[in-house]
């Protein structure tokens, strides 16, 4: 998985990015409202993309490492970063972080989660690098309550982005929080339209590939995407 998903993204870093320039104000706004930053918080982007996330948190957090496999994608970051003192990017997996444990106060996955094929890797991760006191977030897009409707999404995805493993219901997303000792603040749930013909082009989907995602596309497509944000109690 980790070669799917480090040739897509590298194929498509520069629209990934240029789309995260388009959304960067409305995230941030997003961000500081559901976390509401003490402003001084060592922070983690983990599977950072080109830096969606860390850019939202640096004007209100101390510091942000963000951390992602993909050199492309680090590469469009770190000239975004130009001129951002207070934002490092470094390449790593997410799912066995190199980090000490407890070595952030907060730590976020952002729009990663479906891309993995191990998930619970990295939210241990997400769990162990945090410190006691700390907070986790998550956001990740949530797939149906219903098997054959989730089944009939992670089909469609696969075909547009091989990249994607599998998107989880909700409650596979809390048990493992639970499992790790993460426990729920506040959540939030967002319905995100999702225009086909752009949403292909975004993952470079194109011949076979692009007429097989259109026959199997939800019509109209809304996803679901859903926010966590949650306390490492020990």
């Amino acid at each position: 998985m980790h070669d799917a998903t480090q040739d897509r993204f590298a194929r498509t870093a520069d629209r990934i990015a240029a789309l995260q320039d388009t959304r960067a104000a409305e995230l941030e706004t997003k961000v500081v409202r559901f976390l509401a930053p003490a402003g001084d918080e060592r922070a983690l982007d983990s599977g950072s993309g080109a830096g969606a996330l860390a850019f939202a948190l640096a004007p209100h957090v101390r510091e942000v490492v963000a951390v992602d496999l993909v050199p492309e994608l680090l590469a469009q970051g770190r000239r975004r970063a130009e001129g951002v003192a207070n934002v490092e990017f470094v390449e790593g997996d997410a799912t066995a972080l190199s980090f000490e444990r407890a070595w952030f106060d907060l730590a976020g996955s952002l729009r990663t989660l479906h891309h993995l094929a191990r998930p619970e890797l990295a939210v241990a991760e997400l769990a162990r690098v945090t410190r006691p006191g700390g907070r986790v977030l998550v956001v990740d897009q949530i797939a149906p309550v219903d098997p054959e409707a989730a089944a009939g999404l992670d089909a469609f995805e696969r075909a547009r982005d091989p990249s994607h493993a599998r998107a989880l219901p909700d409650i596979d997303l809390r048990h493992l929080f639970e499992a790790n000792g993460l426990v729920l603040l506040r959540n939030r749930y967002e319905r995100e339209p999702r225009d086909l013909e752009p949403y292909l082009d975004l993952a470079g989907c194109e011949e076979e590939a692009r007429e097989r995602a259109e026959r199997l596309a939800p019509r109209p497509y809304v996803a679901e995407l859903g926010w966590y944000l949650l306390d490492k109690r020990f």
